[in-house]
């Protein structure tokens, strides 16, 4: 990996720590996510307009990454909506590397090296740690870990899916501004439809915090899927997960939750077991 590639990614980290904060600030997360994935497809139209479409054959990828994307997006307000982010955040950013690695063992049966294993031992202990207190691992309240975990699980399927999508793309500029694009229609359509006078209020009240969300967002993971074109994804999914520290500061700091010592323990644990089973 490149410095040019490192320096990014790891500003694609912060950028995404960031937008995640913003979704959590407001009471309800739902909303807010709606309003920053509409923020998103409208910076991404004048994007595409720019880079234009990419290869035929990534339309199937980009297909499969709006329907994978929309179950993100409701399990992960869901999981704000339940807990804090200084519990929601390091679990669904740790438990896809975990789940991955699982299923590659449990599932396919493959053999990986002692020091990967290790890291799996590590992850795992970091994660149960997350909701742990007074020496006790318990589950989070309202069941927040819960989705956490399922958010965890198809974050894992979405980068798998947009990894190959910008590889086969022949532009990655252009597939993730046709993935923000077309992203910004299913989440919009289905709040709309539950809880269409408070996305309307809400939109005339906060669409500029939105737009700034939106185009964190759409700058962290435009950086992500053009750096998987440039090095392994693996190399570059676990620098991803340094957001996971770094969000622990923004909740601790800007968000004001009080961030034990012993989640910031799981958090440096989860950051560490990442890096060791992917490289």
């Amino acid at each position: 990996m490149t410095t040019l590639v490192f320096s990014l990614v790891l500003a694609a980290a912060i950028m995404h720590a960031s937008w995640n904060a913003l979704v959590k600030a407001r009471a309800e997360p739902l909303i807010a996510m709606t309003l920053l994935t509409l923020a998103s497809g409208l910076i991404g139209l004048p994007l595409l307009a720019a880079f234009g479409m990419p290869r035929p054959a990534a339309l199937p990828y980009v297909a499969a990454s709006i329907v994978v994307h929309l179950g993100y997006y409701l399990a992960l307000a869901e999981a704000y909506r339940r807990g804090e982010m200084s519990e929601v955040y390091p679990v669904a950013r740790g438990g896809a590397p975990l789940i991955t690695t699982l299923v590659a063992l449990i599932v396919l049966g493959e053999r990986i090296p002692a020091h990967a294993l290790a890291g799996v031992v590590l992850l795992a202990g970091g994660v149960l740690l997350i909701p742990a207190r007074r020496g006790r691992v318990i589950g989070a309240g309202g069941g927040a870990i819960g989705f956490a975990l399922l958010t965890a699980g198809i974050i894992a399927g979405y980068t798998i899916v947009d990894g190959m999508g910008g590889r086969v793309s022949g532009n990655p500029g252009a597939y993730a501004a046709l993935l923000f694009v077309l992203d910004a229609v299913p989440l919009p359509l289905v709040v709309f439809s539950i809880r269409g006078r408070l996305l309307v209020e809400s939109a005339r009240v906060h669409f500029a915090p939105a737009l700034l969300g939106g185009a964190l967002s759409l700058g962290a993971y435009w950086i992500v899927i053009w750096a998987m074109t440039k090095a392994p994804i693996p190399e570059v999914a676990a620098l991803r997960e340094t957001s996971v520290l770094i969000s622990a500061g923004i909740a601790s700091f800007a968000l004001k939750e009080h961030v034990r010592p012993l989640r910031w323990m799981a958090a440096s644990a989860i950051v560490i077991g990442m890096v060791m089973i992917r490289l």
